[in-house]
C-alpha cells in the first residue's frame, strides 16, 4: 500500500468515502494504476449475466432503477386522475411489465402499422411513410431533426444527416474480418426471425431480409466516417431549400418537408451530403417492394423491445448476445424503468429529486463548479504556448458558461402526452410523436437555453457546444461521483473531475471551434491552432498505441475529445483542489494523503469489467476510451500523478516528459 512517507502527520479514519477494499494493494501503482486502485472491486464485483460492462457508472444507475422502482409502487398506492403525470409514469410502467398482456398481443400491436407500409404502391407513398415513421421509429434512409444553427446558435433550423442503418456502425456492413462477417450473418438471421414472428412466410422473410441488408449496405457504403463526423466545419452545409435539387439530389422536397411538419422552411443544414444523396438514389432506384420491406423492418426492429418474448428475445440474441457478449436478458422492469425515464423523463425526475436530492447537495455543487472554473481561467492564463488574444477570448468564453445542477428550474409539461391501455407499443409510439412535436414546434423559432437535454435522475453529465453549457444531473451527484459529507480530495477526484472534464470540452479539438455564444467560427490565431493541433495529436497517437484486445488498437483520433476532456479534467480539478485547506494540511486518512485519496477517487470512477465482444463494440462506437484506459492511458501525462505514487523510469505506465501532452 503506498502512503505518504511523512510521519509526524496526524492520521484520521472517517467512516465514509473511499473503500480500500476496492484495491488490489498486490498490485504496483505504477505497473497499472487502474488494477492498483480498482481490482479489488472488479474481483468483487463480476459482471452479472445481463451485462456486457459492470463498472460503477452501472451500479449507480441500478441504484438509481430501483429508486425509481419504489417511487413508482408508491404511486400505485393511491388512485390518480386520469391525465395526470402520476397516472402516467404509473400506467406506462404497468404495459411494460404486464407479461402476460404483451406475450398475448404478439405482433397485433404493429400490425396497422405494417398494413399501411403494404398498402404502398408507389414511390410518393414511400416518402410519405419514411416521413411518418421517422417519428417514432429508427430514421429510414436519412435523418431529420431540429436543432441549434451551428452558426447562428440563438434559432433553431432543419437539418438533415446521414442515418437508415441499424447494426451501430458503417464498419459492421463493410469490414472483411471473420468477427464483422459473423456479425452480418447474425444480422440477416435476426431480421428473419424477425420478420416470421411479424406474420411473414419464411420465404417472404427470407426475401425481406436480403432487401434490406443490399438497402442498409449500400447505405453504409456512403457513410462518412465517424472520425469525419467529428469534424463539426465538414458536417456543416447550409443552403437554401431551392438548391437541394442541384446541390443534393432531385427529390420531392417540398412534399417531404410537409409530410414531416416542416412546410414553408426555406433554408436548412444537410450535414452529410453523400449519404443523403445515396439514399435518394436508392429510394429512386429500388422497386417498392423492398422499399417496404425496410420501411417494415424499421418499424419491426423499433417495436421489439416493446412487444411478447418472441420479438424481445430474437433482438437479444443479437444485440445483446452476438454484438455485445451479455449472456442474460435484463430484468423486465429494469427494462421498463429505462423506458418510463425516457418517455416520462422530467415527471419522474420531479419525484426523484423530491426523495433523493437534497438542496444542500446543490449548494456544495454551485461551490465546486465556482472553484474549477477559477482554476481552469488561471490554468488558460498561464498557457505559455497560447497567445494573449486567444487566451483573453478562452477567458471570455469559460465567464460565459451556463451552469445547470441538479434540475430544471421550470418542468416540461406533459399534458398532451396520453398513456392509455392499448399497448405498450403504442404508448412508446405517442411518447415519440409527443417528443417529435415539441421538436418541430422550436423550428424557425431562437433557441431556448433554459432546456435540459437530459433528465435529473440520469447517471451522466455533458457540455453542449452550440449553448456553451454545462450540464450536471442530480443523478450522478451520488458516490463514487459525489459525496455529500465526503472530503475534499475525494469530491474534487470524483465529480471535480467530472465537471472539470465537461468544462474542458468546450475547449477540446471540437468544442474549441466553437465561441462563447456557440456559434461555429475561428476564434484563435493561426499559430495557437496549429501549436494546439500539435499537443492534441500527441494524446492522439499515445491512444492510438494501445491494444485494448489481441491485435485491436483504440482509436486516438475518435476518442480525442473525450481523452482531451479526461486530461483536461485531471488537471483543472487538481489545481483547484490545491485551494483547499485539505491540500494545504496534508493530513492523511485511511493511510492515504490528500493527493493520494485524490486519484484514488478518480480511478474508482471508472472500476469495472467488460466482455471482449463489447471491447470491441465499444472501440468502434463508443468516443470515451474504455474505463482503464481512462485511468491507464490518462495519468501518465499528469506530472503530479508521478510525484503522488512516485512512480520511477523503470515503471511499465512512466511516460518520458517529453513524450506526456499538455494541452490545458
Amino acid at each position: 500500500m503506498i502512503t505518504t512517507s511523512c510521519t509526524n502527520q496526524k492520521t484520521t479514519q472517517l467512516p465514509a468515502g473511499l473503500d480500500p477494499a476496492n484495491m488490489d494493494t498486490i498490485a504496483a501503482p505504477g505497473e497499472s494504476f487502474y488494477q492498483y486502485a480498482t481490482g479489488g472491486w472488479q474481483k468483487a464485483n463480476p459482471i452479472p449475466d445481463e451485462h456486457a460492462r459492470y463498472g460503477s457508472f452501472d451500479k449507480l444507475r441500478e441504484a438509481n432503477q430501483a429508486q425509481i422502482q419504489s417511487l413508482i409502487e408508491e404511486l400505485e398506492k393511491e388512485i390518480h386522475p386520469v391525465g395526470s403525470n402520476a397516472q402516467k409514469v404509473g400506467d406506462l410502467y404497468k404495459m411494460g411489465v404486464d407479461s402476460l398482456k404483451l406475450n398475448s398481443d404478439g405482433a397485433a400491436p404493429i400490425r396497422s402499422q405494417l398494413e399501411m407500409i403494404a398498402e404502398a404502391t408507389e414511390k410518393k407513398e414511400i416518402v410519405r411513410l419514411m416521413s411518418e415513421i421517422s417519428r417514432y421509429a429508427s430514421n429510414p434512409f436519412f435523418g431529420f431533426y431540429v436543432g441549434p444553427d451551428d452558426k447562428n446558435s440563438t434559432m433553431n433550423i432543419a437539418q438533415i444527416y446521414q442515418s437508415g442503418i441499424s447494426m451501430g456502425d458503417r464498419d459492421y456492413y463493410l469490414q472483411q474480418d471473420d468477427h464483422s462477417r459473423m456479425l452480418r450473418e447474425g444480422y440477416v438471421k435476426l431480421m428473419e426471425t424477425q420478420f416470421r414472428n411479424a406474420g411473414y412466410t419464411e420465404a417472404e422473410a427470407m426475401q425481406a431480409a436480403a432487401s434490406v441488408m443490399k438497402i442498409e449496405t449500400e447505405l453504409a457504403q456512403s457513410h462518412i466516417t465517424r472520425e469525419m463526423l467529428r469534424l463539426p466545419e465538414l458536417n456543416y452545409h447550409k443552403m437554401p431549400v431551392a438548391d437541394l435539387d442541384s446541390k443534393v439530389a432531385p427529390f420531392d422536397w417540398v412534399y417531404y418537408f410537409e409530410e414531416m411538419g416542416a412546410a414553408g422552411i426555406d433554408s436548412l443544414n444537410v450535414s452529410q451530403i453523400e449519404p443523403v444523396k445515396a439514399a435518394i438514389a436508392i429510394i429512386e432506384r429500388e422497386p417498392v417492394q423492398p422499399l417496404r420491406d425496410y420501411l417494415s423492418w424499421k418499424v419491426i426492429n423499433s417495436a421489439a423491445g416493446y412487444l411478447s418474448d418472441d420479438f424481445v428475445n430474437a433482438n437479444f440474441e443479437f444485440y445483446g448476445k452476438m454484438l455485445s457478449g451479455s449472456k442474460e436478458l435484463r430484468p423486465r422492469w429494469r427494462r421498463t424503468i429505462d423506458v418510463v425515464n425516457g418517455a416520462l423523463g422530467e415527471a419522474v425526475g420531479q419525484l426523484y429529486v423530491a426523495k433523493y436530492f437534497p438542496p444542500e447537495a446543490k449548494d456544495r455543487m454551485v461551490r465546486l463548479v465556482d472553484n474549477l472554473q477559477v482554476a481552469l481561467g488561471e490554468r488558460i492564463n498561464q498557457l505559455e504556448w497560447m497567445s494573449d488574444d486567444t487566451k483573453a477570448k478562452a477567458a471570455e468564453k469559460l465567464s460565459t458558461f451556463i451552469v445547470k445542477i441538479g434540475y430544471p428550474d421550470k418542468w416540461k409539461d406533459y399534458t398532451s402526452l396520453e398513456v392509455k391501455d392499448d399497448s405498450y407499443w403504442q404508448n412508446r409510439v405517442r411518447a415519440s410523436e409527443f417528443e417529435y412535436a415539441e421538436m418541430i414546434g422550436e423550428l424557425g423559432k431562437p433557441v431556448d437555453r433554459t432546456k435540459w437535454y437530459m433528465s435529473p435522475q440520469t447517471v451522466n453529465a455533458y457540455y453542449n457546444p452550440s449553448s456553451n453549457e454545462i450540464c450536471f444531473p442530480a443523478g450522478i451527484l451520488q458516490p463514487p461521483f459525489f459525496y455529500m459529507h465526503g472530503d475534499d480530495a475525494i469530491n474534487y477526484g470524483g465529480i471535480g473531475v467530472v465537471i472539470g472534464h465537461e468544462m474542458t470540452h468546450g475547449f477540446d479539438d471540437q468544442g474549441r471551434k466553437y465561441d462563447k455564444e456557440g456559434n461555429m467560427t475561428d476564434w484563435w490565431t493561426a499559430e495557437d491552432a496549429q501549436r494546439f493541433d500539435e499537443r492534441a495529436a500527441v494524446l492522439a497517437d499515445y491512444f492510438n498505441n494501445i491494444e485494448v484486445l489481441d491485435t485491436v488498437h483504440a482509436n486516438g483520433i475518435f476518442t480525442l475529445g473525450e481523452n482531451i476532456a479526461d486530461h483536461g479534467g485531471l488537471q483543472v480539478s487538481y489545481h483547484a483542489f490545491l485551494n483547499t485547506e485539505q491540500a494545504a494540511g496534508r493530513e492523511v486518512i485511511d493511510g492515504f494523503t490528500p493527493a493520494q485519496r485524490f486519484f484514488l477517487s478518480y480511478a474508482n470512477l471508472w472500476a469495472g469489467n467488460v466482455r471482449d465482444a463489447e471491447i470491441l463494440r465499444l472501440t468502434k462506437i463508443d468516443p470515451h476510451s474504455l474505463g482503464k484506459w481512462r485511468v491507464d492511458g490518462a495519468l501518465p501525462h499528469i506530472e503530479v500523478w508521478y510525484e503522488t505514487f512516485d512512480i520511477q523510469p523503470s515503471d511499465p505506465m512512466y511516460l518520458p516528459k517529453e513524450k506526456r501532452a499538455s494541452i490545458w
